[in-house]
């Protein structure tokens, strides 16, 4: 008997390896393959206005492209005094889609001024999961901390150097990969992902 496919609308190899050992975890046997398996199909416009919005559009496009059920995933980082923004907008907040280091400074310049008292954010996740008949349901995961005024770490990307996750003393790109997975919000997304997948496709 072959395995139930599932693909994951990412090109990141370490998302897929999160999801796989997530998913192995829950006695999950599925066969999980990213985008890269599906070159044919192009990458989805983010046109959504939250993450839930994206990770349906994408999750809904490669399934349809596919007749597969599809995985996809959303996130970004949520400011408190900036009223949840960068939000959607977290990877070209700089006006640059993917430049991390621009992004990180100019949201450090933009809160310069701002006390430790009022430098609360999250990252926030919302994982969704598509079938071909329009099947679709869609889960959130999140990790609150507060913001450092200047960036520390070398593990991770994006925001993480500038995360301090609530109840530790280092930033998310201090800690190691299975210490931030366990507490991440894409972590968080994925395993709360299970039920769904085993309702759907178990």
């Amino acid at each position: 008997m072959t395995r139930q496919r599932l693909i994951l609308a990412t090109r990141n190899a370490g998302k897929i390896t999160e999801l796989h050992a997530i998913l192995a975890d829950a006695g999950l046997d599925l066969e999980l393959v990213g985008a890269d398996a599906y070159p044919e199909v192009p990458d989805t416009k983010e046109t959504g206005v939250t993450f839930a919005e994206n990770a349906l559009l994408k999750a809904h496009a490669l399934a349809r492209a596919t007749g597969l059920p599809a995985v996809a995933d959303d996130s970004g980082l949520c400011v408190d005094v900036l009223n949840g923004a960068p939000g959607i907008f977290s990877a070209r907040w700089s006006g640059t889609h993917g430049d991390d280091k621009a992004n990180l400074n100019l949201l450090l310049a933009q809160l310069s001024d701002i006390d430790d008292a009022h430098r609360g954010a999250h990252f926030a996740c919302a994982a969704a999961l598509a079938l071909p008949d329009g099947t679709e349901r869609v889960v959130e995961g999140r990790m609150e901390g507060v913001l450092r005024h200047a960036p520390t770490g070398t593990n991770g990307f994006g925001y993480d150097p500038i995360l301090q996750p609530e109840g530790h003393e280092v930033t998310c790109a201090e800690l190691t990969p299975a210490e931030k997975n366990a507490i991440s919000h894409r972590g968080k997304a994925f395993r709360a992902l299970v039920p769904v997948v085993k309702e759907l496709l178990g």
